[in-house]
């Protein structure tokens, strides 16, 4: 079997967790998470980096960030993971999902002015397969409608729009560390970056459970006290080590899987020529870090048919989200008042294929044969 999927492990992961596990330092912000933090500040760069336990715990501290109130709105695309909508409905928010664009499966940044009403508070982009939203066009609209914008980053590190690393454009960017995703802290893990200064000292009071316990071991105040709302939103030592042996390699991470998505496209690309798939479109200006390799088939029925001959053949690929307007909390929580001319039907043709840190060839080429197998 060729699984969708093998968690990221360079090697030196063990070495810095046992590390990690003989220190007297287990809880969060030890040694290894200042580490991290400072190379994302470093790399991006980014004006503040804070370790979360997932990037879902990222999307609810920038919630709490800019406040969201009972009766506000967000806007964001359907065609998301759970958690972006969630973080916000959690304060009390109503979303409002926007129609997609096709070629990038992004949020189709023509259509969001449309839907912003007085309650509007903040858009988040969701940069899908870390290829960039149109951010210059969003943060433009932020900018005349006086709102926030919060990138949903989770499959963008490493990927770039006009030279600018994703999640350092909006007001604040999330990342995750999941196991799925380009890098991991061992399974779970995520970040929040704060890019408007404004947010980055309560940023810390948020994540350490409404205190100012960070002040107090940097040794600003002579105690720490509960001061605000907050939870506790601090990775273990274990995970930040675990993440730091990653990205050391980060660079070599992200060559290895450019050159394996590089490697299906242009095998694949003479079905593209005879009208049999489509994949994806990488729009001038965007520096992606091949998160996944997605086609597209004609429709539903024949993306069935597709997943289910590769699966015969001992390949697992899989479909991705389910709209979240068509689902249950979707229709509790949120509103598609515009006509969904892409987001279902798109996403009922998407198959992602198996890739990931370390695939080879051989397995590639199997893929490969088995579609075209499958085409012929």
């Amino acid at each position: 079997m060729i699984p969708f999927n093998k968690p990221p492990c360079v090697g030196s992961e063990e070495h810095y967790v046992k590390q990690a596990l003989k220190s007297n330092k287990l809880s969060g912000d030890g040694p290894f998470g200042q580490k991290c933090q400072s190379w994302f500040e470093a790399n991006l760069p980014a004006r503040k980096a804070l370790l979360t336990p997932s990037c879902t715990a990222a999307l609810e501290m920038a919630a709490l960030l800019i406040d969201i109130q009972p009766g506000d709105e967000v806007i964001m695309p359907s065609y998301t993971f759970v958690s972006t909508a969630n973080a916000f409905v959690l304060r009390g928010a109503k979303i409002v999902f926007v129609d997609i664009r096709p070629d990038t499966m992004n949020i189709d940044e023509t259509l969001i002015e449309a839907e912003i009403t007085e309650r509007t508070r903040a858009i988040v982009p969701v940069h899908y397969a870390g290829v960039s939203c149109e951010m210059d066009t969003i943060m433009a609209i932020a900018s005349r409608h006086k709102l926030y914008v919060i990138e949903d980053a989770a499959q963008g590190m490493m990927s770039y729009y006009n030279g600018q690393a994703l999640g350092t454009i909006g007001h604040m960017g999330t990342f995750s560390f999941h196991e799925t995703k380009n890098y991991t802290s061992g399974g779970e893990g995520g970040l929040i970056i704060i890019n408007d200064e404004r947010f980055a000292e309560r940023a810390e009071i948020i994540r350490e459970k409404g205190t100012n316990r960070s002040q107090f071991f940097r040794g600003m105040v002579d105690k720490y006290q509960w001061i605000d709302v907050g939870s506790s939103h601090l990775p273990s030592e274990l995970q930040a080590a675990y993440l730091w042996g990653q990205l050391e390699s980060a660079q070599k991470i992200n060559e290895a899987r450019l050159s394996a998505w590089m490697f299906y496209d242009n095998k694949l690309h003479p079905l593209v020529d005879e009208g049999c798939i489509e994949l994806a479109s990488i729009p001038p200006g965007c520096t992606h870090n091949a998160h996944m390799f997605y086609l597209k088939t004609a429709d539903l029925e024949e993306r069935t048919a597709l997943l289910e001959h590769l699966k015969l053949r001992g390949i697992l690929a899989v479909f991705h989200y389910v709209p979240l307007h068509t689902a249950k909390a979707g229709l509790d929580y949120g509103r598609f008042h515009r006509v969904d001319r892409f987001t279902t039907s798109e996403s009922e043709r998407l198959v992602r294929l198996p890739l990931w840190f370390g695939i080879d060839e051989k397995s590639q080429q199997k893929v490969i044969d088995a579609i075209f197998e499958f085409y012929q």
